[in-house]
């Protein structure tokens, strides 16, 4: 599975994503200030999974349907760089279902949403 990680991703999560084999590009280095519909496309031209903090994401892929069935990961948790990155990469390797849903992963849960194929 690969992971695409939204530009206001922290970078310690990026690292630490990487540092646990998994395959993950950013937004923030790979092209920087593009839109919301942008990112989304992006994900889903490349095959990968979504990865963000940003609460927008929810509006487009649930509520407007855009173009999202490689999936979207919206986390919900705070505190330090360090052990949010060892959250992130815990939490994503924990499973292998991220593909086709929206997901919300928050402190001791995750929630789950299948979202429509758009392929």
């Amino acid at each position: 599975m690969q992971f695409l990680a939204d530009e206001n991703f922290p970078a310690a999560a990026v690292s630490a994503i990487r540092a646990a084999g998994l395959d993950v590009t950013w937004v923030r280095t790979d092209s920087p200030g593009v839109d919301d519909e942008a990112v989304l496309a992006q994900a889903f031209r490349e095959n990968r999974v979504l990865l963000t903090f940003d609460l927008d994401f929810g509006e487009l892929v649930v509520h407007r349907g855009a173009a999202s069935s490689c999936g979207v990961v919206l986390f919900r948790i705070v505190g330090r760089a360090l052990k949010v990155g060892d959250t992130v990469a815990t939490t994503l390797r924990s499973r292998d279902d991220w593909e086709g849903h929206f997901s919300v992963v928050e402190p001791g849960r995750v929630r789950m949403r299948r979202l429509r194929s758009q392929r």
